[in-house]
């Protein structure tokens, strides 16, 4: 063993590092040449002390706050306490846990996946460089190392990791927008919104829609009689009904104003079983509405539920004013839906003749003929659901 003596005049006791700067010059502080980076915490992994020390010190002239380990098994384990580590540089060839093993370990674990690592090498080590960039190395340093190559391959892979960051704090971001926004839209309409393809769709079209419309019957008398509280409390419990029954159909939920709610199926999805769907989910919040009825009764409330569903050609977008806008159906088709809606008598759903004849199969309902209602000029048949086949 032949014993060499550090730049600072210390003895090491260890045989001369295979890794030490070339280049003319001995270590030295070496200011950036290109566009500064921000400092960043680098994990100096390699079993020979010299070389942990010469990268050490190169890298903290550069700025950087450098930490060490003298194997594999250390690296994991500082890693694995939860020391924030913007970078990697991991020796090849060590006893025991060598670089492969290290950098295996590190991909295979999510929370240490995507700190990029450099790997340093020998020249005669370059196959397995190539082996371990394929499992997922940014670079490689070959031994012996240029200062000006470590600065330039430390800049570029902090660049890079910070760039990544940013891009999933954007891309978290967006999604918790997402999901705040679908607080108050529909879910299908937020993502509309969010999705490069929705404004084309936002700008307007036209197309089939099953359009439902719902509400309580007697709201308005129990709102003039009931303290504010208990108003809220029951307007609470049945939009919590709505809004799953609305989700689990997944139907776009153009609005709801205390007992009201306006809903329509096809759109800006295309759903192969839109009316049925509707008629689906009409039912199965009417069983809710139902089981709610039952509390609200030992409360001294007294509401009923009643639906209007129809099917027809209109015309979707956004409509609205600078800083509000909705996404909403417009058309005879959403009328109808309104006005049959309100028509309704407690506990009914009513469809029109041309919905109930796409779902007959499906439903077991009651026509009911020439029913007048307010706005259209002429008597229209309406089928009273009592319930679902099979």
């Amino acid at each position: 063993m032949t014993n060499v003596t550090s730049s600072d005049g210390v003895p090491t006791g260890e045989a001369a590092p295979t890794a030490l700067v070339t280049g003319g010059d001995a270590p030295r502080a070496i200011g950036p040449t290109h566009e500064a980076v921000a400092p960043g915490r680098v994990l100096v992994v390699d079993d020979s002390r010299m070389n942990r020390l010469t990268l050490l010190r190169m890298l903290e002239r550069l700025g950087h706050e450098a930490i060490e380990a003298a194997d594999g098994a250390e690296a994991l384990a500082v890693l694995a306490s939860g020391v924030a580590v913007d970078l990697v540089l991991l020796d090849l060839v060590m006893p025991e846990v060598d670089g492969f093993e290290t950098l295996a370990a590190m991909k295979a674990d999510p929370r240490l996946a995507t700190i990029p690592v450099l790997m340093i090498s020998a020249v005669d080590e370059l196959d397995g460089v190539v082996r371990c960039i394929e499992m997922g190395a940014v670079d490689y340093l070959p031994r012996p190392f240029k200062p000006t190559l470590l600065e330039a391959r430390v800049r570029t892979s902090l660049a890079d990791k910070r760039l990544r960051d940013d891009n999933a704090r954007l891309l978290a971001t967006v999604e918790r927008q997402r999901t705040e926004l679908a607080r108050f839209l529909s879910p299908r309409v937020a993502q509309l919104v969010s999705s490069p393809e929705g404004e084309a769709l936002l700008a307007g079209h036209r197309g089939e829609l099953t359009v439902v419309f719902a509400d309580l019957r007697g709201f308005t008398s129990f709102c003039e009689t009931a303290d504010p509280e208990e108003i809220v409390r029951v307007v609470r419990e049945y939009h919590a009904v709505v809004g799953h029954r609305v989700t689990e159909y997944e139907a776009t939920l153009e609005h709801y104003a205390g007992d009201g709610v306006h809903c329509f199926f096809n759109d800006p999805v295309p759903q192969e079983d839109h009316r049925l769907r509707a008629v689906r989910m009409t039912v199965a919040l009417r069983d809710d509405v139902l089981a709610l009825q039952g509390d609200w009764a030992r409360r001294g409330v007294r509401l009923g539920f009643g639906v209007g569903i129809s099917v027809g050609q209109a015309t979707t977008g956004r409509i609205g004013f600078e800083g509000r806008y909705a996404y909403a159906a417009l058309g005879a088709v959403v009328n109808l839906a309104a006005r049959l809606s309100g028509e309704a008598l407690p506990g009914q759903i009513l469809l029109t003749d041309e919905l109930h004849a796409a779902v007959e199969h499906h439903v077991e309902a009651t026509r009911i003929p020439d029913l007048a209602l307010k706005g259209i000029d002429h008597p229209v048949v309406a089928w009273n659901v009592a319930g679902l086949r099979g």
